[in-house]
């Protein structure tokens, strides 16, 4: 599995991390407990997660620790109503990652598994609104490319255009 780890995303992620919210910090990672965890728990950060219950249905969860920030790493593409997530998080400090929607690819849906799916992938504009709309105000952000190691037009594009987004945001008071 560890062969298989997304090197560059998780690099990426780590130094965004690292330069917003510096370790040590106590952190919420939204999302089930996965190998990221481990490699901000490597880098110094206390970490939490939620344990894959339905956020759209339960968004109070978020309140469950008392944490210095929360990050949200492939998460609110997933969900039906993100808004509300971002609404009941409590913490003042949040770090975000989000698949930007492509022109050349359809959005993620996983034929196996009906909850790897995502219900948005947005343009950055829409996630800005998104976070802004829900109370926080937006400090930093930063986009990298995903590229494939595979043959054709949508292998090259994905080397020159941004497939993932992070945020750093603050809480408006």
């Amino acid at each position: 599995m560890y062969n298989q780890l997304p090197i560059k995303r998780y690099a990426h992620t780590i130094k965004f991390l690292q330069k917003n919210i510096p370790a040590p910090a106590v952190i919420l990672d939204l999302g089930v407990r996965n190998p990221f965890s481990e490699v901000m728990e490597k880098h110094g950060y206390t970490v939490f997660n939620t344990n894959g219950e339905d956020l759209d249905l339960m968004p109070e969860l978020v309140k469950k620790h008392k944490v210095d920030a929360v990050t949200a790493f492939e998460i609110f593409e997933h969900l039906l109503a993100p808004f509300n997530v971002l609404r009941e998080i409590e913490a003042t400090k949040i770090i975000t990652t989000v698949p930007l929607r492509l022109w050349f690819k359809e959005a993620y849906r996983s034929r196996t598994d009906m909850w790897d799916r995502h219900y948005h992938e947005f343009e950055d504009w829409q996630y800005d609104w998104l976070l802004e709309k829900s109370g926080w105000n937006i400090i930093q952000t930063e986009k990298w490319t995903s590229p494939i190691n595979k043959i054709g037009i949508r292998p090259i594009l994905r080397k020159f255009t941004p497939r993932y987004y992070a945020v750093y945001a603050e809480k408006n008071n």
